[in-house]
């Protein structure tokens, strides 16, 4: 763990403590609807397993992200990855969006980017330059969808989202890559998150984790805990839960079905599981 970060609140989204608000693997805003809020200063934080996207769109604005400070006049993006220490500044006048993509959906996103992948690694400010107009369209396309659920989104959303990590890929020089390498407790929670999306649905135990990682399960459920304030099993459930929830909202599968792809052997496991966790049933919550 850096030195330095006891005292970093570890959020979802900033503000909202530890629940991530949407059954979506990824949320969409504008940087206003959410820091005016908090008088157009969003203080020093941290992401467990969460990627921010960051569009200034206009300025000016006050970055600060690992202990480096940008001061933005131009439109630019700032890449945010997951457990970097950062906080803004803005003005009232700000203009742009904030896109927030959840881990399972940066584990796939690297499956799919290939070369391209390395740019999620490190935090980085990008100037938009000539490419204001394409970034507009862009991001704009990305809330509207976001705003509309309608057949396809999902896979619309990912289409867009990969465009953008491919333009951000292109700005850095071909052939450079990420100057510095995670910690090694951060780079074992990494792996544990590729294994968990790839395994989540077997209910591996986190002694199995532990082993394919090379490391003892106090160890890894040390590094959870100190990295996210949860245990490594809690993790595992949470991702359960998500899963839960998506295929609730945005399927007809019923609760048999669903508890099937999830891995439990008997639908009343599921229920029990997603009531303890929630405190509804997933009937309720599909009503609601």
């Amino acid at each position: 763990m850096q030195a330095g970060l006891a005292g970093v609140p570890v959020f979802k989204l900033y503000g909202e403590g530890n629940d991530w608000p949407t059954v979506d693997l990824l949320h969409c805003e504008t940087i206003s609807s959410r820091s005016q809020l908090y008088g157009w200063e969003i203080e020093r934080h941290r992401h467990s397993d969460l990627w921010q996207l960051l569009y200034v769109r206009r300025g000016p604005a006050e970055l600060f992200v690992e202990g480096l400070h940008t001061r933005v006049a131009q439109p630019a993006i700032q890449l945010v990855p997951a457990l970097s220490v950062h906080g803004f500044r803005f003005h009232a006048d700000i203009e742009g969006y904030v896109l927030t993509l959840a881990a399972p959906l940066v584990s796939w996103l690297q499956q799919e980017l290939g070369v391209c992948a390395p740019v999620l690694q490190q935090p980085h400010c990008y100037p938009v330059g000539r490419d204001g107009h394409y970034l507009d369209s862009l991001f704009a396309a990305i809330a509207a969808e976001y705003a509309n659920p309608a057949p396809g989104r999902d896979v619309l959303l990912r289409s867009l989202v990969c465009a953008l990590l491919v333009w951000l890929s292109r700005q850095l020089p071909q052939g450079d890559g990420p100057a510095e390498r995670p910690d090694r407790g951060s780079q074992h929670l990494q792996r544990f998150g590729v294994l968990l999306e790839k395994h989540y649905r077997e209910h591996w135990a986190v002694s199995r984790y532990a082993h394919q990682l090379g490391v003892s399960t106090a160890y890894l459920n040390g590094v959870c805990r100190r990295q996210t304030g949860h245990t490594a099993l809690q993790l595992l459930h949470q991702r359960l839960l998500l899963e839960a929830k998506r295929l609730l909202v945005y399927t007809t599968l019923n609760v048999n079905q669903i508890a099937d792809q999830l891995g439990f052997t008997e639908p009343a496991y599921f229920i029990r599981f997603f009531k303890r966790l929630t405190g509804q049933t997933p009937r309720s919550l599909r009503q609601s």
